[in-house]
């Protein structure tokens, strides 16, 4: 009966993206994953994330045997691409490329043979496996990894159904460092997900952060974080790493 006299939760200040600089998660070399299909909406999603104060984009396709046997040359062919186009429309942007890869048998085999992996900053790869279940061999590999040198980051460990807070904890002792969705923020990949990336954030678990941007329709959604009170606990907390690359 009192519910008219509640006061309304205070709206929270814009927080944009200016000042992590870089982006490390995206989707838009044109045509070879689930990503950008064309260069021309490449160009429009890096449009987009300038316009979101992003200064730096380090896209990352998926390289995954089962669906996108990506190498190093058809990556970076595409991303030649794109840099001519953008150069063409006088769209100024620092762009890279480097890869989101799937963490299988085939991985590993790549890994045993010393194959080279696309990185950014100081030899930082980004990993993704399974949603539902763990591989095996995944922390073997990751140590692998370790031992040649990379930084592994875990891409968006929030969507990973059978990791919980433990688990990501024990990734964090063994120096394995973690990027958050920013879409997980606003629910886009169901309640558990948002959930789970909140309680990262209570922990001060969060290194990175990425759009992880795919397409059109997820680029108009970015700007509702801005607002967002874990948005504002992530960006205060001191831990992310963004702007470091």
């Amino acid at each position: 009966m009192f519910s008219f006299f509640r006061k309304k939760e205070k709206q929270l200040e814009s927080i944009g993206f200016d000042s992590l600089n870089c982006d490390i998660h995206s989707h838009f070399i044109a045509g070879i994953d689930d990503g950008s299909p064309d260069l021309k909406t490449s160009v429009e999603l890096v449009k987009k994330m300038k316009s979101l104060g992003f200064k730096k984009i380090i896209t990352t396709p998926h390289v995954m045997h089962d669906f996108y046997r990506n190498t190093p040359e058809i990556i970076l062919s595409g991303l030649e691409d794109l840099k001519n186009e953008l150069k063409a429309q006088s769209i100024e942007i620092d762009i890279s490329a480097a890869a989101e890869y799937y963490v299988d048998f085939y991985f590993e085999s790549k890994l045993n043979a010393d194959e080279a992996f696309l990185t950014f900053g100081d030899k930082h790869i980004l990993i993704e496996t399974s949603f539902v279940s763990e591989p095996p061999n995944f922390s073997e590999s990751i140590f692998k990894l370790q031992l040649k040198g990379y930084k592994v980051i875990l891409a968006h460990p929030e969507r990973y159904s059978f990791m919980s807070i433990d688990d990501l904890k024990k990734y964090k002792s063994r120096s394995v460092e973690l990027q958050l969705n920013l879409l997980s923020l606003l629910g886009y990949y169901g309640s558990e997900c948002r959930r789970k990336a909140e309680q990262m954030i209570e922990s001060n678990m969060v290194d990175y952060v990425g759009t992880d941007c795919h397409n059109l329709n997820q680029s108009t959604l970015y700007h509702k974080c801005a607002t967002n009170k874990y948005w504002h606990k992530l960006i205060n907390s001191g831990t992310l790493k963004n702007h470091l690359l």
